[in-house]
């Protein structure tokens, strides 16, 4: 029997403020008061039950840390923020003007929403599923007050020279005897004006007093030590941003969090990242590090150097599938994405959707949420990296509500206070069952289901190496490298030839399997009799290295078979190969 190896992350990303909402009355730009909010006590046993029953074993909450809101809570005493400088009603969920909080409207009783949040953890972990949360570390909300901070730490930027554009101890950049002056209105929302003298650096590095509604103007840039004045660095001793960041993330592992999905990591200091994550892994080893980062050539440096566990391929594999289905790319140029990252494969966290790109079934992408099959397959199984799915990406949701600030744009909102029919329907109101779905979800939910629990099932998957089999099918006449793609995944115990079609008619293809992967693989020659693990048909093919082996495949579909399985014995020698 074979020793299980660590598991494959499955990770399931969640707004908590959205994904529980079961208000069906949503108005676009929505106040709390009228739209309102999902909450941490309905994240209970039953939805995380439902998640792992899945395939599901992390959950990641984004929006969890307080962020700037238009919305006062607690009778005025968690005052409301300037609007002119907050998007949505709710606020962007990366604009944080308090690290060591929890944001209030996610809270039910808003006095007690750390202890909630804490209650959470505990139930995640009851469930078996780890908990990972979001670190915003290259910028604040503009204005950064904490009321929660433990005793001795002072806020960001209390301290710092205000004359000066640049200091090593410095918290933020200043653009010194200048107001904050964008080319938009700062003043026509609220009754006070935002005045903010001298301007701050904002948070998508423009270092300019005069940012436009493009910028991230609701946040600040935080400084690290680096001077972008003259480039020069300033690393030793470690600044006083490091040192508050550190004690931030540690604060939070020792709240039990598992793990932190780190944004926009390429906007500080590598310096930092070499320096801090070995010394929140010294007390707590089991703390994963995800990277958000969109440089293919960086991605060595950031797991080597930097000690990330993972870092999104988004510029890589994510943006081939897209390629694929919107602008004709050939499914051959799939060989290209593992060759980039062969060695680092297995840090590469892959994705069809996140709360930054649009929806898979919406217009900009599939535009049909029965089209994913193939790429679910490829981006799930193509590596022991972790798979991530985006929630009511299962449902198929395709995000063309208004709900306010950025309009119907093909994405789930993630600064309004919202729900989504999709979503609420499978919720109802905790039961977390297919009894209101359409035959068309539970379909659809069920496929994830299944792609997803085969992912830690099936050792090939979970722990096996990887054989690409497109170099001797490009001129097979059978097989259209533009539309079809074809690989190995193997373990000494189970070989699995997984093959997808990403053209919408069936296809009856010829693969070809060569002698190398035969004898890398172990690959028995002979007839077999298997089972397609996806979809339960049975195939009676000739395994031969000479010969091609024959499948059929439905448009926009995949077959996942074993063509060795020594915990199913299904191999029959050939009587001409005895």
């Amino acid at each position: 029997m074979e020793n299980k190896q660590k598991e494959k992350l499955i990770i399931y990303q969640a707004f908590p403020r959205i994904f529980t909402n079961t208000n069906d009355k949503c108005v676009p730009n929505g106040k709390f008061e009228e739209n309102g909010s999902g909450k941490l006590r309905d994240i209970n046993a039953k939805l995380l039950r439902s998640l792992s029953d899945m395939g599901v074993n992390t959950i990641w909450l984004t929006g969890i840390i307080e962020m700037a809101t238009k919305t006062s809570f607690a009778d005025g005493r968690i005052p409301a923020d300037n609007p002119n400088v907050v998007k949505g009603e709710a606020g962007s969920p990366y604009a944080i003007k308090d690290y060591y909080d929890i944001a209030p409207a996610i809270a039910t009783d808003v006095d007690k929403r750390m202890k909630e949040f804490e209650d959470m953890v505990k139930r995640v972990h009851r469930t078996g599923l780890k908990l990972i949360i979001d670190f915003v570390p290259n910028h604040t909300a503009r204005v950064y007050h904490s009321d929660s901070a433990p005793v001795g730490i002072e806020d960001f930027g209390r301290a710092d020279d205000i004359t000066k554009f640049f200091s090593p101890n410095n918290n933020y950049y200043y653009l010194t005897n200048q107001q904050f002056a964008p080319s938009f209105d700062i003043t026509s929302q609220g009754s006070q004006p935002y005045v903010e003298f001298p301007a701050k650096a904002t948070g998508n590095d423009c270092y300019s007093a005069f940012c436009g509604e493009t910028d991230w103007y609701e946040t600040v840039k935080l400084n690290y030590g680096f001077d972008p004045g003259d480039w020069s660095t300033h690393f030793k001793p470690a600044p006083d941003t490091w040192l508050k960041m550190l004690h931030i993330l540690r604060f939070w592992a020792a709240k039990g969090v598992d793990g932190f999905r780190c944004d926009m990591v390429f906007m500080v200091p590598r310096e930092f990242w070499h320096w801090a994550i070995p010394q929140v892994k010294k007390d707590w080893p089991e703390v994963i590090f995800i990277g958000e980062i969109y440089d293919v050539n960086s991605y060595r440096d950031f797991i080597d150097y930097c000690h990330f566990d993972y870092l999104y391929d988004k510029v890589n594999l994510y943006d081939t599938l897209v390629g694929i289905e919107r602008y004709n790319l050939s499914a051959a140029q799939l060989t290209s994405c593992w060759q980039c990252v062969d060695g680092i494969g297995d840090n590469m966290l892959n994705f069809l959707e996140n709360h930054d790109e649009v929806r898979f079934a919406s217009r900009e992408f599939a535009d049909n949420p029965a089209k994913v099959t193939p790429f679910l397959v490829v981006s799930s199984m193509i590596s022991r990296g972790p798979f991530m799915i985006y929630y009511g990406q299962e449902l198929g949701e395709m995000a063309h509500d208004n709900e306010g600030f950025a309009g119907d744009n093909n994405r789930s909102t993630i600064f309004d206070y919202w729900s989504y029919d999709t979503l609420r329907r499978w919720y109802d109101g905790g039961k977390c069952s297919e009894k209101k779905l359409t035959s068309h979800e539970k379909w659809l939910r069920r496929l994830y289901s299944k792609v997803l629990n085969l992912c830690n099932q099936e050792a090939a998957i979970r722990e096996g190496e990887f054989f690409d089999l497109m170099y001797v099918n490009l001129r097979q006449q059978n097989f259209d490298p533009h539309r079809q793609f074809a690989f190995l995944r193997y373990t000494e115990n189970q070989i699995l030839l997984i093959a997808v079609n990403f053209d919408s008619e069936p296809r009856k293809v010829k693969i070809n399997i060569p002698d190398l992967a035969f004898n890398m693989a172990g690959i028995p020659m002979g007839e077999i009799k298997a089972k397609d693990m996806l979809w339960g048909k049975e195939y009676c093919c000739v395994v031969d290295p000479m010969k091609p082996l024959e499948l059929e495949l439905g448009g926009y579909n995949a077959v996942i078979l074993p063509l060795k399985n020594l915990t199913k014995e299904n191999l029959k020698p050939n009587s001409a190969q005895e």
